[in-house]
């Protein structure tokens, strides 16, 4: 089969596409296990994961009806997926392991699918990079908040929706020239480089508190402040406050004194009567 021609580049797709379904499947019935649900919720929980991106995809295309819903083959496999992750059991290390790569494979896998399908739809490479990136995370969204869950898109955690965006740049950019098939390859590498450099080493994008800028003027303005305040002294209620339990008033009695604290600020400090009145710590 040759991969230049558009019926081996559709092939190709195709492939990719069901490949990615049945991954996702599978890492929707992972989640479904973590959380203990049933069989029912385990194929419910997959075909959201694995076929919710696509969908998604389609619809926003408006090129006919979703391909889920045309081709036989596309829920069966999505069914095969959560089943298989409902009667295999991983041990924790051995879930991990396979989670990043299929995630990853996922990302790369339908980034190529979701432009591919655009350039095949008329549009241009803006909307192919989104329509890679919407077909590359959609499922996962779409499982995440099902299951009343932040999505990993949203951040604060390693690279993920970034990966997609940069693999279907990478596909856009190789089927502007001419090289759709490099475009495959050099995509679905490159999502696996990236997730699992970001999982091993914590790549990430800054969150806000990260990129805030910081003005070192308000800080001297603020430390400005704190130097020219004049100590508050103890009132009569707070010192009694302060009595240890059982103390009377006049037998180790809470007094007040001040101290210098660091050469530079006067602050109010009780001292009681078995220690030592403070003094002040000044030049001599």
């Amino acid at each position: 089969m040759n991969l230049l021609t558009v019926d081996g580049l559709a092939a190709v797709t195709n492939v990719l596409d069901l490949a990615g379904v049945f991954a996702s499947a599978l890492l929707g019935g992972a989640v479904a296990r973590s959380m203990d649900f049933d069989l029912f919720g385990f194929l419910v929980v997959g075909f959201v994961s694995g076929l919710g991106g696509g969908m998604l995809r389609d619809v926003l295309l408006q090129d006919g009806p979703p391909v889920a819903l045309t081709d036989p083959l596309y829920v069966p496999v999505a069914v095969a997926g959560a089943l298989v992750a409902f009667f295999v059991s991983f041990s924790e290390r051995g879930w991990d392991r396979l989670f990043t790569f299929l995630d990853a494979a996922v990302i790369g896998f339908w980034a190529v699918v979701g432009v591919q399908r655009t350039f095949d739809a008329g549009l241009e490479w803006p909307a192919a990079i989104i329509m890679g990136t919407i077909t590359a995370v959609g499922g996962g969204v779409g499982r995440d908040l099902l299951l009343r869950r932040v999505p990993a898109v949203f951040g604060g955690n390693a690279l993920y929706a970034s990966v997609a965006v940069a693999a279907s740049a990478v596909m856009v950019g190789a089927s502007a020239l001419g090289s759709p098939t490099i475009g495959i390859v050099a995509a679905v590498v490159l999502s696996l480089l990236l997730r699992w450099g970001a999982v091993r080493w914590g790549w990430g994008l800054p969150n806000g508190r990260n990129w805030q800028p910081q003005s070192q003027l308000a800080s001297l303005l603020r430390r400005g402040r704190g130097r020219g305040r004049t100590p508050r002294p103890v009132r009569p209620g707070a010192a009694r406050l302060l009595r240890r339990p059982g103390q009377r008033a006049g037998a180790g009695g809470v007094h007040t004194g001040s101290i210098r604290l660091d050469g530079d600020h006067t602050g109010t400090l009780p001292v009681t009567p078995d220690q030592p009145h403070p003094v002040e710590h000044g030049e001599d």
